[in-house]
C-alpha cells in the first residue's frame, strides 16, 4: 500500500469520534452487542471480564447522560440502552429511565465485573446467560475491536490469534523516519485530508463548553478566569493550557457530548488538536495548512503509542498526543525536519516520567501540562534548543528516542503499572467500607440504637 493510502487509512481507522471515556465505552459496547444477539425475555447472568488497563483508566471517570462513575454502571447501560452501531457513540442517546433501569439491574446482583489475568492492554469479555441461551463477546486490542463472537454455541467471529500489529502495518509505517511520513503529508491534497477538521470543531465546541461554568475539577474554567483577573496573560501557551483542559474538565465529568479520539482515547485528542486550536485562533493559518498540521498531530500520537502501547503505565496525553501536537505546532511554525525531530526530544526529556494512575477528573491539570510542554518544546526546538543526545532516553535520533520510551513502558513501566492498580484498588476498598460504616451509623442513629 502506498504510503499516503496508509496515512488516510490509518487516520480514518484511528481518528473517530467518542463519546465518554473510551475505557467503559468499550465495555458498554461489548454489553451491548452481547444483548443484541440474541432475543430472550431476561438475562439471568452476566459475567464481565476487563484487563487492569481497562479497569484502571474506568474506575473513577464520570459516564455520560448519567450523575455516575465507573465500569459497572457503563456495563449496565449498555445492556440496557446501548446500540453497537454507534461504536464509540455507544451510549449516546441515553435517557433517564434507561439510567434508572441499569440501576436496578445493577442492584439486581446478576451482573459480576473482575480483572482478567491478560497482557492486552485493551481487553474487554462478556458472557451472558439468558432464558434463551448464552452468548460470548471479547474485544481486543483496540477499543472496538471485536476478536471473539459466539452465539448459541456458534462461533460467529475468531480472529484471537490475528497480530493487530500486522494489521496496523508495521513493517510499511512505523518503522519509518518520522519526516519521511511528514513529507508525505504535506503533499497529500487538502481535499483528501480536510476532514481533519472535523476534529477541531468537535473538541473545540466541548473546550468552550467547559470553559462557560465549572465541571469536574475546573482546570481550564480557573485558568479562563485568572486572565480574567489579570493574573495570566492569553498567550499561546496559556490558551493551549486552557482550551486543553476545559475539554477534559467537561468530558471527564461525563459531559453529554463527543470528542474527535485519537487512537482509541479522547483525551490523546483532546491533547493532540486544541493546542492546535490555540494556534490558530491567534495566528493566520488556513484550513489546508491547519488540516495537515491535525493530522500530522494525530499520526505522530499513534507512532509514539505503537510502541508504548495503546494503554500504558505512562500518559499517552504527554508523551504521545503532547508530542504530536508539539510537532505540529513547529510545523506550523516553519520548523525544519532536524528541529521537529528535536521537538520530540524536548518532549520525551520533559514528560517521560508522567504517569497514569486512570481516567478521571484530575487528568484535566495533566492535558494543560501536555499542551504547555507541548508549546515549549516547539517554542525551544525552533530556536535550536534542543536537548543533548545520551540526556536520559534521549538518543541519536527521534525515532530511537521513541523506540528507548517504548522499553521504559513495556518493561520497566510493567510493575509500575500493577502498583499503580493495586494503590487504586485500596483506596477504593477503603471509600466503600468508609461509606458503608456511614450508611450503618445513620441507619442505628434512625432505629435509636446509638444516641
Amino acid at each position: 500500500m502506498k504510503l499516503r493510502n496508509l496515512i488516510i487509512k490509518t487516520l480514518k481507522e484511528e481518528v473517530v469520534p467518542a463519546m465518554g471515556c473510551t475505557e467503559p465505552v468499550a465495555v458498554a459496547l461489548a454489553c451491548a452487542k452481547a444483548k443484541e444477539l440474541i432475543s430472550f425475555n431476561y438475562i439471568e447472568k452476566a459475567e464481565i471480564y476487563v484487563s487492569p488497563n481497562i479497569y484502571k483508566n474506568g474506575l473513577s471517570v464520570g459516564i455520560p447522560n448519567t450523575q455516575e462513575v465507573g465500569l459497572y454502571i457503563a456495563a449496565a447501560l449498555g445492556f440496557i440502552g446501548g446500540e453497537s452501531k454507534k461504536d464509540l457513540r455507544v451510549l449516546e442517546g441515553i435517557n433517564e429511565t434507561q439510567v434508572k433501569l441499569a440501576k436496578e439491574l445493577l442492584h439486581s446482583n446478576i451482573l459480576t465485573l473482575d480483572i482478567k489475568d491478560t497482557e492486552d492492554k485493551v481487553y474487554v469479555e462478556v458472557n451472558i446467560v439468558t432464558d434463551k441461551g448464552n452468548c460470548n463477546v471479547i474485544i481486543s486490542g483496540k477499543h472496538n475491536r471485536f476478536v471473539y463472537i459466539e452465539r448459541l454455541g456458534e462461533v460467529i467471529i475468531d480472529l484471537r490469534k490475528e497480530d493487530l500489529r500486522s494489521i496496523n502495518g508495521k513493517n510499511s509505517f512505523y518503522d519509518l523516519r518520522i519526516r519521511e511520513i511528514i513529507k508525505e503529508i504535506e503533499k497529500i491534497p487538502h481535499k483528501d485530508i480536510a476532514f481533519m477538521l472535523e476534529g477541531i470543531v468537535m473538541n473545540e465546541t466541548i473546550a468552550k463548553v467547559g470553559l462557560k461554568e465549572k465541571m469536574g475539577m475546573g482546570v481550564g474554567f480557573a485558568l479562563k478566569k485568572s486572565i480574567q483577573q489579570g493574573i495570566l496573560s492569553e498567550d499561546l501557551m496559556i490558551s493551549s493550557m486552557m482550551l486543553t483542559a476545559a475539554a477534559s474538565d467537561a468530558r471527564m465529568a461525563g459531559r453529554n457530548l463527543s470528542v474527535m479520539s485519537s487512537n482509541g482515547s479522547g483525551n490523546n485528542g483532546i491533547t493532540a488538536i486544541l493546542p492546535l486550536v490555540a494556534y490558530k485562533n491567534i495566528f493566520n493559518v488556513n484550513d489546508e495548512e491547519l488540516a495537515k498540521a491535525v493530522a500530522i498531530s494525530h499520526i505522530m500520537n499513534c507512532y509514539i503509542k505503537h510502541y508504548i502501547g495503546r494503554l500504558s503505565a505512562l500518559c499517552a496525553c504527554g508523551v504521545a498526543a503532547g508530542t504530536g501536537a508539539g510537532i505540529a505546532l513547529a510545523w506550523l511554525m516553519g520548523a525544519s525536519y532536524e528541529q521537529i525531530d528535536g521537538v520530540i526530544k524536548n518532549t520525551i526529556a520533559n514528560t517521560s516520567g508522567m504517569i497514569c494512575d486512570g481516567a478521571k477528573e484530575g487528568c484535566a491539570i495533566k492535558l494543560s501540562t501536555s499542551a504547555s510542554v507541548a508549546v515549549q518544546s516547539a517554542v525551544l526546538a525552533i530556536n535550536n534548543s534542543i536537548v543533548c543526545v545520551r540526556n536520559g532516553i534521549v538518543a541519536e535520533t527521534a525515532e530511537d528516542t521513541i523506540k528507548n520510551l517504548g522499553v521504559l513502558s513495556l518493561e520497566g513501566m510493567s510493575i509500575a503499572d500493577t502498583v499503580i492498580l493495586n494503590t487504586m484498588k485500596k483506596m477504593q476498598r477503603e471509600c466503600d467500607d468508609a461509606k458503608s460504616e456511614k450508611n450503618i451509623v445513620g441507619h442505628s442513629k434512625k432505629e435509636g440504637i446509638i444516641a
